[in-house]
């Protein structure tokens, strides 16, 4: 709705008729476990004025750049309808918001917790799985199972932070051509990303270098390759 109109006025508009909605990130937590994480029932039992925790806010209508902008809030009340904060990050796309703003929110919110006094408690930190693989498109958009994954000497590009892990997955082929098989687009991404759509291969996941395993969808079990 008017995002034609020339950014200083959208934003004007936005200032004085836009609102906002906070994001239930539950919903995401759950569809994408291996890629998007959030704080422990632990630390938000711990939660207390003081403490900063960002939130997903939801601009309405959508910003001329973003729909939605990740915020830090400082914690000012915990009450029994919920939490009390005031806005702690200057909003890049959100003019209807600005610094000292009050947000009301519930715990579900929550994405990040700043904590006011750091605890001695020492958890274990949780796996993240940010290494990259080699994988075909289909199974990243959740069409196809995983049928075949091997483990080769990882390579090195540049320009990413993250390492190459060396696993090159395929879809399921059975019934293809090897020319069917060729044609199918791939993509080098996050290994989260393909256990987010089929985590069945999890437990081979720190399977060497050389490895190679195929699906027997009759016990939907992974056989090492050359062992049918």
């Amino acid at each position: 709705m008017f995002k034609w109109l020339p950014k200083p006025i959208y934003d004007l508009y936005l200032r004085h008729f836009g609102t906002y909605t906070l994001e239930d990130p539950r919903s995401t937590a759950k569809s994408a476990p291996y890629t998007y994480f959030l704080p422990s029932e632990s630390k938000l039992s711990k939660l207390q004025p003081g403490d900063l925790v960002k939130l997903v806010f939801c601009s309405h209508p959508e910003g001329k750049k973003w729909d939605a902008e990740r915020m830090w809030v400082e914690i000012t009340q915990i009450t029994s309808d919920g939490l009390h904060g005031t806005l702690n990050n200057i909003p890049f796309d959100m003019p209807q918001l600005k610094v000292g703003d009050s947000v009301q929110f519930q715990i579900f919110h929550v994405i990040d917790i700043i904590p006011t006094v750091e605890t001695d408690e020492k958890a274990e930190p949780e796996r993240q799985y940010w290494e990259r693989c080699l994988v075909d498109d289909c199974v990243l958009d959740g069409s196809t199972p995983v049928h075949f994954l091997y483990r080769e000497e990882p390579e090195t590009p540049e320009g990413d932070k993250f390492p190459d892990s060396g696993w090159r997955i395929r879809g399921d082929y059975r019934g293809l051509t090897d020319e069917q098989i060729d044609a199918r687009k791939m993509s080098y991404i996050a290994l989260g990303k393909v256990l987010n759509a089929d985590d069945s291969w999890l437990h081979l996941i720190d399977e060497p270098i050389g490895s190679g395993f195929i699906r027997d969808f009759a016990t939907n079990r992974y056989l090492p390759e050359g062992s049918q």
